[in-house]
């Protein structure tokens, strides 16, 4: 498994388990990569993916906030 693959289950399983609600704002891309000891990159390809999923949303200039449902 792909280390963004890893960074978008942990975030949506954060999501289902409810540690993240609908519309939290979740940490800057950078902050996360911190976190998760990675290349800015890497965590912007597990955002996409979240996307893709539905399980986020970006406002740009705002932030990544957990999508509703």
């Amino acid at each position: 498994m792909t280390i963004w693959r890893q960074i978008a289950d942990d975030i949506a399983a954060d999501v289902r388990a409810g540690r993240l609600s609908e519309g939290a704002r979740l940490p800057a891309y950078a902050d996360l990569a911190d976190t998760y000891g990675v290349a800015v990159g890497t965590v912007k390809r597990a955002v996409l993916e979240l996307r893709r999923e539905g399980i986020v949303t970006v406002v740009v200039g705002r932030g990544t906030f957990v999508a509703e449902k």
